[in-house]
């Protein structure tokens, strides 16, 4: 079966509602959605903090979880117009990844959530893709044949699926957002089942 790796950092709750959405739609082709996480940073050293985790949230994302995935789904709230510092703390770590090529020839697509509309969306969605592209990856967005794109009032972009979760990250994914992260989620798994075929 297709393994989707849909990996994500929230602070608020609003990223991971995005990604299990993601899940939903790779689940829908068929895939299998695998959803990690990473750790704060102020935690990675910290063994109370990691098994205080482990009952509370999905597993933290492993080398192996990306060496054994089809394709990827990188999710991370905006910070300042890039993606947060806990995320990108994990793909600094990757390095034997990229130098093994697990994720080389792989499709993967990217998704954030900010508090204001104006917050960075499309630049912290770019700045996902800069170390997708590095380890080889086949980047994908959304088309505008998905209807919701072009009517959206809150996120979503052709460069990603995206929230706006206000000021107080108290805004629920809206249904156009909705619609677009299942398309999202959907679009990757069909994709990387393509792939799958072609690339052995």
């Amino acid at each position: 079966m297709t393994k989707i790796l849909i990996l994500y950092y929230s602070r608020h709750g609003a990223t991971e509602k995005m990604a299990r959405l993601i899940a939903e739609g790779a689940e829908l082709a068929g895939a299998e959605a695998i959803i990690r996480t990473v750790p704060e940073l102020q935690s990675v050293e910290s063994d109370q903090a990691m098994a205080s985790h482990a009952s509370s949230g999905p597993p933290y994302c492993s080398l192996e979880d990306l060496r054994e995935c089809d394709g990827l789904a990188l999710g991370s709230p905006t910070r300042f117009g890039n993606m947060a510092a806990a995320l990108k703390h994990f793909i600094d770590s990757t390095s034997s990844s990229w130098m093994n090529a697990d994720l080389a020839g792989k499709p993967a697509s990217v998704f954030t959530s900010t508090g204001s509309l104006h917050g960075g969306q499309e630049s912290t969605l770019l700045s996902m893709m800069l170390p997708l592209l590095h380890h080889g990856m086949l980047i994908s967005g959304i088309p505008y044949s998905e209807p919701q794109l072009m009517r959206t009032q809150t996120g979503g972009t052709p460069y990603g699926a995206s929230h706006l979760a206000g000021t107080e990250a108290d805004k629920a994914v809206s249904d156009d957002e909705t619609a677009l992260c299942i398309a999202l989620g959907k679009r990757l798994a069909g994709l990387a089942s393509q792939l799958k075929k072609i690339i052995v």
